[in-house]
């Protein structure tokens, strides 16, 4: 909860005038009752006309004084809720952007999705019902039960008897409620993960024929989710029975001690009726406490969630390493790697490139190619050895000026829904030069030949192009701020031969001082890189030409053979 009081203590002028608009509207309220008991024992006994209509009118302009301030209030208490809940959502939006990949695996994508919509919404309604209700309900209770001492002493002691019980409910509900709800929460994340997969590999569902089993998988996940839910819920809805018993009984015994009191003739009968109006009052600001408490318990479980993220600690940290005397572009040396730190998912990388030199990297699938690649980027930090470029310490290199030494086009990669251009600019400002050329060296001809050309719409994750269209888009993307570093991983396995070849053709002409590292599945790909390494369980077990791994590399020569027979 301190980071939603952070929060909200950035409001406090506002949010003051709000809760003194509430507590002038809530005053106001409580004294009806009491102007009802003037009018009936002071004034109706005499049949006084006058003082009748006096006090009659400034009952209706004590109402309608409390409509507008509290109107006025509630208006206000939303405007200032949907601020902070925007400022959240925006900050935890902004932190989720810069965790390693090692907190992105740890929380998940659909745990973080669920906090950023759900959990902020629970805070959200938090925030907005305690501006409302938390300082007109205990003022309506506490000043309720101070009016009703002062008009019949003796039938309050009868209402505030019954108070403790009602605290005990109310504490011990909320107290079990907030880590219903946190298990609610985490269901949801659950729920969330099981509905984002099956709608992002909808095609192949359908291609195995497993639509059945996807919708059970989501009916288990749904059922679980609503089983927390109703956990959850049958506890809060607990308080509302609870306080209409004990209220009611207090009620009961305040209506037969009330009478027999008026039939002694001890108190009055407007003094009755007010207190039955209090009572009510009374009454209905429990409803609210114990509303209160529910939104407590939820803005609490899904608050502890947010703080999680926004307390992570920055993993990827600027570090102090002094600079190499190093002509290599890029140089790993003795890189390990693991991401469950069971088993190395990458064991002792040693290879260097000098500007302008080409790497590639072939390897059977969970070889740990793109591992590679994501410790090249800083995505996560090696356990051991260290990785530079020219000569400095990826781990000393500011994020935004490590990034900018890039062109990445990743294994699953993705495209935006809107305009061609916008996909391949990426927010960076390039000129329609810059566009044009990056277009032509990824073989992008395709984009001139769709109708708008550079501003036709394409679907989100460029549902309406093929495969190879995809690929040369984003190598188009990678390509069009002339990076320093180019990075292909994977990226041509749906292009045919020639236009794969024209591909490289290219590069090789246009970017030709751009260091690049080509992931491949392909010999042909690569076999003209001045460098290749060939991984196989995260171990190097070939690097060189291709003629020197033809003659040195046992599993680099059976896939070359396999692929390309005697063209070899």
């Amino acid at each position: 909860m301190n980071t939603v009081v952070r929060y909200v203590s950035r409001k406090w002028r506002i949010i003051s005038v709000g809760l003194l608009i509430k507590f002038a509207g809530t005053i106001v309220e409580l004294l009806l009752p009491w102007m009802l008991s003037v009018i009936l024992d002071d004034y109706v006994p005499r049949k006084d006309i006058h003082s009748i209509l006096l006090w009659g009118g400034l009952m209706v302009l004590a109402s309608a004084a409390g409509l507008f301030t509290n109107v006025f209030a509630n208006k206000l208490s939303t405007r200032i809720s949907r601020d902070i809940t925007r400022k959240l959502r925006y900050d935890l939006f902004a932190k989720v952007m810069k965790l390693s990949c090692t907190q992105e695996d740890s929380f998940t994508a659909s745990s973080l999705i669920s906090r950023l919509t759900s959990d902020t919404y629970n805070v959200h309604q938090m925030i907005d019902r305690m501006q409302r209700l938390g300082v007109r309900a205990p003022i309506l209770l506490l000043g309720g039960i101070a009016v009703t001492f002062m008009l019949e002493p003796v039938l309050t002691l009868v209402l505030v008897a019954i108070l403790p019980l009602l605290a005990l409910v109310v504490f011990w509900v909320s107290r079990k409620g907030v880590t219903l709800f946190t298990r609610t929460q985490k269901a949801l994340d659950i729920l969330i993960r099981r509905a984002q997969e099956s709608m992002a590999g909808i095609r192949v569902i359908q291609a195995l024929s497993k639509t059945d089993y996807e919708i059970r998988q989501f009916d288990s996940a749904n059922t679980e989710m609503m089983r927390q839910q109703r956990s959850a819920n049958l506890l809060m809805n607990l308080t509302n029975p609870a306080m209409n018993m004990f209220l009611n009984v207090g009620l009961t015994a305040v209506i037969v001690a009330g009478a027999y009191r008026v039939n002694a003739g001890i108190t009055q009968p407007g003094i009755i009726i007010a207190f039955l109006s209090y009572f009510t009052i009374i009454l209905n600001a429990l409803m609210m406490v114990s509303r209160l408490f529910v939104l407590y318990s939820q803005g609490t479980a899904s608050a502890r969630r947010i703080t999680e993220v926004l307390d992570a600690p920055e993993e990827m940290q600027i570090e102090e390493h002094p600079p190499l005397k190093d002509e290599a572009h890029i140089r790993f040396d003795k890189v390990s790697f693991s991401y469950g730190k069971v088993r190395d998912n990458l064991r002792d990388i040693s290879f260097s490139l000098l500007p302008g030199q080409t790497l590639g990297i072939i390897g059977p699938t969970g070889s740990g190619k793109s591992t590679l690649i994501s410790l090249l980027l800083h995505f996560y930090n090696p356990d051991t050895g260290s990785i530079h470029i020219h000569g400095q310490d990826i781990r000393s290199i500011p994020p935004e000026l490590l990034y900018s030494m890039f062109g990445v086009v990743f294994q699953n990669d993705f495209l935006f829904a809107g305009e061609i251009r916008g996909n391949i600019d990426f927010g960076r400002g390039l000129s329609s030069v810059q566009i044009e050329e990056a277009i032509q060296t990824a073989q992008a001809e395709f984009i001139r030949q769709r109708e708008g050309g550079l501003a036709a719409q394409i679907a989100p994750r460029g549902m309406n192009l093929s495969g190879g269209q995809k690929q040369r888009l984003l190598i188009a993307r990678a390509l069009a701020a002339d990076p320093d570093i180019l990075i292909l991983d994977d990226s041509s396995s749906a292009l045919d031969y020639k236009t794969d070849a024209q591909l490289r053709r290219a590069l090789a002409r246009n970017f030709a001082r751009t260091t690049k590292i080509i992931i491949a599945q392909r010999v042909s790909s690569i076999k003209n890189a001045d460098h290749i390494l060939v991984l196989d369980q995260g171990q190097e077990i070939g690097y060189g030409t291709h003629s020197e791994l033809m003659r040195t590399c046992d599993s680099y020569r059976e896939i070359a053979k396999m692929q390309m027979g005697e063209a070899v």
